[in-house]
C-alpha cells in the first residue's frame, strides 16, 4: 500500500451532519444573545417602573455573570459527564425560565434573582458550544465553525437592540414585561429545535463513544490544565475581555443616549457593532491560524481601546468609527482566546468542557465587574467619561498581557 493511500485512510472523513449540529448550536446561542441583550434597550422603562438607580440596575445587569462565576466549573464537569447534547437542552430550558421570571419581577431583588437564574444556563451553552465544535470540526474548519456559531449571539443582540424600542415594545404598548416574555418563548422554541437535531444517530454514537472512553479524575484534569502557562495566561486575560464586552454591551444604549440620542436612535446605533461583529466573526477566526493568532488578537485589543477613546467624542464620524471598532473586537476577542485554549497542548476536545469551565468562571469575574463598575462610576461622576477611561486601561493591560505573557510563555511539556 502506498504512503498516500495509508495517509488517506488515517484521516477521518468529516461527517456531513456536522453542519446540522452547527446550526443547532448557533440557534441556542442566538437565544443566548437575545436574552442577555434584552434588558439593555429597556433600562429606562425598567428603572422607572421598579424605581431603580443606575447603580442598582448595574447590579441587575451583572447578576447572571455573578452566578456564572460559581456555576461555570461545575457546569463544565456536568457537561463532560452528561454530554453536550443534553447540556445544551438544559441550557435552553434554564434561559427560558430566567426570561419568564423577569416578566413577573416586582422590585430590585426579584429582578436580580430572575436575571441570576440565567447564570446557571449560560455556562452550559458557552462551554458546550466549543466542545461540540471541537468534536465535529478539525483544522481550519474548526476556526470557521467557531466564527459561524459566535454570530448567533450577535444576531440575537442585533434583533434585541434594534427592534425592542422600535417595534416590540410599542407593539405591547410600552409593557417591558411582555417583551421579555416574547424572548423567553423564542428561547424555549430554540431548545425544542435543538432536541430534534441532536437526536441524530451519529450524534448519539459520538456521545456514547466519548462516555465509554477512559477518564481521569477531575482534580487531575484541573491540575494539568493549570500547570499549562498558556491556559493560566488566557484565564487572566479572559477577565479583561469580559469586563470590556459586558460593560460595553450592557451600557452602550445609555452611553449613546447621553450624547443626545432618543431611545430608538440609540437602539439602532447600538446594533451597529453587532452587525459589524457578525462580519468579523465569519472572517477573522478563520484567518487566526496558530502562527498569526497572537498578532490578530493584539490587533483586536488595539481596536477595543480605540473604541473607548472614540466614544468620548460624541456624535459624528468618530462615533461611527468607535462602533465599528467595538463590533470587530468584542465578539472575536473571545473566539480567538477560546481557540488558544482549546488547541493548547493537553486540552483538546476531550478536556474542552473542563477548560471551558475554567475559562468562563474566570471570565465572568470581568462580566460581573464591568456592568457594575460602569453603573457605579456613572452615579458617582454623573456621566460615562471616567468609565470609558477605565475601559481604555483594561484594553492596555490586555495588550501588555499578550505581548509579555502568551508570546513569551514556554511550551507546556508533552504528557
Amino acid at each position: 500500500m502506498s504512503e498516500i493511500q495509508r495517509s488517506a485512510e488515517t484521516v477521518p472523513v468529516p461527517h456531513p451532519y456536522r453542519w446540522a449540529m452547527l446550526f443547532g448550536v448557533w440557534l441556542i446561542y442566538f437565544a443566548f444573545g437575545l436574552t442577555i441583550s434584552a434588558l439593555a434597550p429597556m433600562v429606562g422603562p425598567i428603572t422607572a417602573d421598579l424605581g431603580l438607580s443606575h447603580g442598582a440596575m448595574g447590579t441587575v445587569l451583572g447578576a447572571w455573570p455573578f452566578v456564572y462565576i460559581g456555576a461555570a466549573v461545575p457546569c463544565g464537569i456536568l457537561l463532560d459527564r452528561i454530554g453536550a447534547r443534553k447540556a445544551l437542552l438544559l441550557a435552553a430550558v434554564i434561559m427560558a425560565l430566567s426570561g419568564l421570571a423577569r416578566a413577573v419581577a416586582v422590585d430590585h431583588l426579584t429582578l436580580f434573582l430572575a436575571v441570576g437564574i440565567f447564570g446557571f444556563g449560560g455556562p452550559l451553552i458557552s462551554i458546550g458550544a466549543p466542545k461540540i465544535i471541537a468534536e465535529w470540526f478539525e483544522g481550519k474548519e474548526r476556526g470557521f465553525a467557531m466564527g459561524i456559531y459566535i454570530t448567533g449571539p450577535a444576531m440575537g443582540g442585533i434583533l434585541s437592540l434594534s427592534l425592542t424600542n422600535a417595534v416590540v415594545l410599542p407593539f405591547h404598548g410600552g409593557d417591558w414585561r411582555m417583551v421579555v416574555t416574547d424572548y423567553a418563548l423564542i428561547t424555549g422554541a430554540s431548545g425544542l429545535i435543538w432536541l430534534l437535531i441532536a437526536q441524530h444517530a451519529e450524534a448519539r454514537a459520538r456521545e456514547a463513544a466519548e462516555k465509554a472512553a477512559p477518564r481521569r479524575s477531575q482534580i487531575e484534569v484541573f491540575r494539568d490544565l493549570m500547570a499549562n502557562p498558556v491556559v493560566r495566561i488566557i484565564l487572566a486575560m479572559s477577565v479583561g475581555i469580559f469586563f470590556f464586552n459586558h460593560g460595553t454591551n450592557n451600557w452602550l444604549p445609555e452611553i449613546l443616549r447621553s450624547t443626545g440620542m432618543s431611545a430608538v436612535e440609540a437602539g439602532y446605533w447600538a446594533a451597529l457593532p453587532t452587525v459589524v461583529g457578525v462580519f468579523g466573526s465569519l472572517t477573522i477566526p478563520r484567518l487566526a491560524t496558530p502562527e498569526r493568532r497572537g498578532a490578530i488578537l493584539g490587533g483586536l485589543f488595539v481596536l477595543a481601546g480605540a473604541c473607548t477613546l472614540l466614544l468620548q467624542l460624541g456624535e459624528g464620524p468618530g462615533l461611527f468609527l468607535a462602533l465599528v471598532c467595538q463590533g470587530l473586537a468584542r465578539g472575536t476577542m473571545m473566539t480567538i482566546a477560546l481557540l488558544f485554549l482549546v488547541e493548547a497542548r493537553g486540552v483538546g476536545s476531550k478536556n474542552a468542557g473542563s477548560a471551558g469551565g475554567l475559562f468562563f468562571s474566570a471570565a465572568e469575574i470581568g462580566g460581573v465587574s464591568g456592568p457594575v463598575a460602569i453603573g457605579v462610576i456613572h452615579d458617582m461622576t454623573g456621566g460615562f467619561t471616567v468609565s470609558l477611561w477605565v475601559l481604555t486601561g483594561i484594553c492596555t493591560l490586555l495588550l501588555c498581557g499578550l505581548i509579555f505573557g502568551i508570546r513569551r510563555a514556554p511550551a507546556p511539556a508533552t504528557s
